[in-house]
């Protein structure tokens, strides 16, 4: 492969791996750098969170996808600083040089600049993140079966969820559904009435990337549900029990999970003009500003027009269609062709709140209940890398449908060698 320019992709995202699929033996040596070593499917992260799904389900290990790719190298790396004049970058395993440099590193949660709620939050951007929380959920159910404090068993069984977009709305129902069909079965010490579940929007609806009438129908799902729904109410704080709203009331719990918003994940090295609101600026080539041999797709990138001047949104389908549009263009600048500008085909949102409950707005029509539910479960089945995945997760699926089992309730902490 020496003789092939080298592309160096940061990041095995959405973006990351569709640009790699399309690139597949082709006159490219590809080295995709990650700090972990597997692709998880973000969507379906709040469901390993919740015990619905096995971790494995979720997520393929990078060299298991791309074992069949001539032209591919992965190394388990985290990515310290580009070093753009000398065309490198610097990683904790040494420096990789490169001809090509996409950046597609994705997001993380955003605390607005309050090192507290930093501090004290549970977020779900990983894997490692999502059993987090399920050890956090089940542990809180352990403490509650022999805590005969009223007030501490309140905030053990207080659980808080800040932002109503699709993962904060998706957590509150699986919460709600786990309360309706597990708690009196597994803990017969514990009355499920008294489990609460808060979930808080600082907007004036509930997902405000969908349409008014799907966002109306989640907060009816979700109240039916038991679920205790604020809107235009926006945190101030969280010291671990208290979480201190900014109307100075105070809501008592110790389990408190940060989803209110996302900010590109920056690698330290790039001209400050290059970076606006802590996303990567592009043009419609993909190409970062500033640079010729640099791309950046996915969250962390911002291609701003007079018809996205907050660029696209932060999710996974434009930066599958950027990941694949990249690489049509990087083949197309090796043979001397003219690149082709990006553009989003929007192929609608859904989201799901519990079983036979979710809302879909599609290009040619809007629905909710079932036939939304139905949509949702069949679109995130086909888009799970892996036919194995696919087959384990339908499995599961169909299994906690009939058993209301939630399989995966077991408490996994790692041990420390001495």
């Amino acid at each position: 492969m020496k003789d092939r320019p080298r592309l160096i992709i940061i990041g095995g995202g959405f973006g990351g791996i569709t640009l790699i699929q399309k690139l597949k033996n082709k006159n490219f040596e590809i080295i995709l750098i990650d700090k972990y070593n597997h692709h998880n499917f973000q969507p379906l992260l709040y469901q390993v969170a919740t015990c619905g799904l096995s971790a494995t389900s979720i997520a393929s290990p990078f060299r298991r996808m791309f074992k069949n790719y001539h032209n591919f190298t992965f190394h388990l790396a985290g990515v310290t600083r580009i070093d753009p004049d000398h065309r490198c970058i610097e990683t904790n395993i040494g420096k990789f040089e490169y001809d090509y440099l996409v950046i597609s590193t994705g997001s993380e949660p955003n605390f607005y600049n309050n090192p507290q709620l930093e501090e004290n939050s549970l977020v779900m951007k990983s894997l490692d993140d999502a059993l987090t929380i399920r050890n956090t959920l089940l542990e809180q159910f352990e403490l509650a079966t022999f805590n005969k404090n009223a007030e501490e068993k309140k905030i053990i069984l207080n659980f808080v969820i800040i932002g109503g977009g699709a993962t904060g709305v998706e957590l509150a129902g699986a919460l709600a559904e786990f309360k309706k069909h597990i708690i009196g079965k597994d803990y017969p010490e514990i009355d499920p009435s008294l489990m609460n579940i808060h979930l808080i929007e600082a907007g004036n609806r509930l997902l405000p990337a969908m349409s008014n009438g799907a966002s109306v129908k989640a907060n009816d799902f979700l109240t039916k549900m038991g679920v205790k729904v604020w809107l235009s109410t926006m945190v101030k704080d969280y010291d671990g029990i208290n979480v201190t709203l900014t109307d100075e009331t105070i809501l008592r719990s110790a389990f408190f999970i940060w989803s209110a918003g996302v900010k590109g994940s920056i690698i330290p090295g790039l001209k400050p003009e290059a970076i606006s609101k802590n996303r990567i600026l592009v043009d419609e080539f993909h190409k970062v500003t500033g640079y010729n041999n640099m791309y950046a797709i996915g969250d962390v990138s911002a291609m701003i027009t007079e018809k996205t001047p907050r660029g696209y949104p932060m999710l996974a389908f434009p930066a599958m269609q950027q990941g694949t549009n990249l690489a049509h263009n990087l083949c197309r600048q090796t043979l001397g062709k003219p690149l082709r500008k990006f553009t989003y085909l929007d192929l609608g949102t859904l989201a799901t709140i519990g079983r036979h409950q979710a809302v879909a707005d599609l290009p040619f029509f809007k629905t909710q209940g079932f036939i939304a539910w139905f949509l949702w479960m069949g679109l995130h089945l086909m888009r799970i890398t892996g036919f194995r995945n696919r087959l384990k997760a339908f499995s599961d699926w169909v299994w906690n449908y009939f058993t209301y089992a939630y399989t995966y309730r077991i408490i996994t902490r790692p041990s420390c060698k001495k």
